[in-house]
């Protein structure tokens, strides 16, 4: 099996592929059991509102991520406005004025250490899943992070012209850096310490300041 990264093509059919041909036996968003990103746990109990179940994971990832790493009151502060008033806006637009969203089956870590091309027949497989029914750009989320060698264009553009980008287009890039933040912070569970979980404030507090200006504090006021 090379682990060389896999040819754009083939690979990103066969992501889309598991998307658009899944099917959730509840009709629900979620699983029957916890997803794993590396050794974290994710709470993903079946829900019928993507937009409740993504606020569930993060808020349990944010407790484990203290659990980690220590008390950060600005992170804790910067997600409950993001649960509170981001993802309901961001997030459960997804699923009003008509549109509806399909739970897809997503890998849940797809990074390239997660996957090979077969040196015998240039097959590429795709393996070690943390899989639960999501909208299925959470995959893409991953893809944003600097650490992941994935994140080259070339793989956003082809698996977009097999699976087209979710009503609202114009808030998609909000919405694929509202999905790394659950990655970041994953990842912040198991590497203690990580820069990662900067970057997830920083996403936060970006989109906090874009879809809630009002909770934005100005500490000068305090002073």
């Amino acid at each position: 099996m090379s682990k060389h990264l896999p040819e754009p093509t083939q690979f990103c059919a066969k992501l889309a592929d598991l998307h658009a041909k899944s099917v959730s036996p509840t009709g629900k968003f979620g699983f029957q059991v916890p997803a794993v990103q590396g050794i974290v746990a994710q709470k993903v109990d079946w829900n019928s509102s993507w937009a409740s179940l993504f606020g569930t994971m993060l808020a349990d990832l944010v407790q484990q991520d203290i659990a980690k790493n220590g008390p950060w009151p600005e992170l804790e502060q910067a997600f409950e406005e993001t649960r509170a008033i981001v993802i309901p806006r961001l997030l459960g637009v997804l699923e009003t004025g008509g549109r509806t969203l399909k739970p897809c089956l997503i890998h849940g870590n797809m990074w390239e250490g997660n996957c090979g091309t077969e040196l015998e027949t240039g097959a590429v497989r795709i393996y070690d899943a943390g899989s639960f029914y999501a909208h299925n750009e959470m995959e893409l989320g991953l893809w944003r992070s600097e650490r992941i060698r994935l994140r080259s264009k070339a793989y956003m553009r082809q698996y977009l012209r097999n699976f087209g980008v979710s009503e609202p287009v114009d808030e998609f890039e909000d919405r694929i850096r509202c999905y790394s933040i659950k990655y970041n912070l994953a990842h912040s569970c198991h590497h203690a310490g990580s820069y990662v979980r900067e970057k997830a404030f920083e996403d936060m507090c970006f989109l906090v300041a874009k879809y809630a200006p009002e909770m934005i504090h100005d500490d000068t006021e305090k002073e």
